[in-house]
């Protein structure tokens, strides 16, 4: 029986009960002072001072758990991690500690500023992660500074003009643009406007992930009419396009029990 994992804060708990790297690192980051007000510092200038969605540690912990997700789906599907191949990831393990880190800490550059943060967050993420991975792993070495650049190409690679070059970071973007039920839309949309952003971000009721057909990642977005369309036309679809990961997800698109857009177009 195919089991429906749908896109919430809770499916996080799912993947760190798993492991005990993963709980002590998820509890390393909600516990931390400074990645939290970070957090608190991006919705401050996000939703407070732009009107924006939230962009705080409910989105970080949503991220996370569907970007560890999507990389059970491909892994059990026999792909390689990228970081195992290439040796900065000594096992899935590690692999899962660099989606996590990166994830959870993706947009803290919004408690600097909504413009490139991206970037920003990658270079306010190095300190913290210095700072916490010792914790995790032992003494700061070689090895973890490895494990750095790759969580931070991964929160850099969350911008819809960069191109993800591991599998990691691949679901980390997808993971980003798949927040968008029940009015979180990754779109930007000022609070209190009914525009086309606010009523396409509205039309979307649920995301699930789940074991594709055709490729190892099926995405369903269930929405109520067809404005729903331009938070995937406009967010999800461009990061799949730069997620490096395109080969491996399909995407339904249901309304009032039909599909009613496909992609990738046969």
């Amino acid at each position: 029986m195919l089991r429906v994992v749908v896109v919430s804060p809770s499916l996080i708990y799912r993947h760190i009960s798993k492991s005990q790297l993963l709980e002590r690192a998820y509890r390393l980051l909600e516990s931390d002072i400074e990645v939290q007000e970070l957090l608190k510092m991006s919705n401050i200038m996000a939703v407070t001072r732009l009107k924006y969605n939230d962009h705080g540690v409910v989105h970080a912990r949503i991220v996370s758990g569907t970007a560890l997700e999507l990389f059970d789906l491909l892994i059990n599907s026999n792909l390689q991690p990228t970081t195992i191949r290439d040796g900065t990831a000594k096992n899935v393990d590690e692999a899962k500690l660099i989606i996590l880190f990166a994830a959870y800490l993706h947009d803290i550059g919004n408690a600097i500023h909504r413009a490139m943060h991206e970037y920003l967050g990658a270079l306010l993420a190095k300190d913290i992660i210095d700072r916490l991975l010792p914790d995790l792993l032992g003494e700061s070495n070689k090895h973890t500074i490895a494990l750095r650049q790759e969580i931070m190409h991964a929160i850099f690679a969350t911008d819809y003009d960069t191109d993800c070059l591991t599998i990691e970071a691949g679901t980390v973007k997808i993971a980003d643009g798949l927040d968008m039920s029940e009015g979180r839309a990754r779109v930007p949309y000022k609070l209190g406007k009914m525009d086309m952003h606010a009523v396409s971000a509205l039309s979307i009721k649920t995301v699930e992930v789940n074991r594709g057909i055709q490729k190892p990642i099926q995405i369903r977005v269930f929405m109520e009419d067809l404005a729903g369309l331009f938070q995937v036309e406009q967010v999800l679809m461009p990061k799949i396009a730069t997620s490096g990961l395109q080969d491996y997800v399909e995407v339904l698109i249901e309304s009032r029990d039909r599909i009613i857009k496909y992609y990738p177009k046969s």
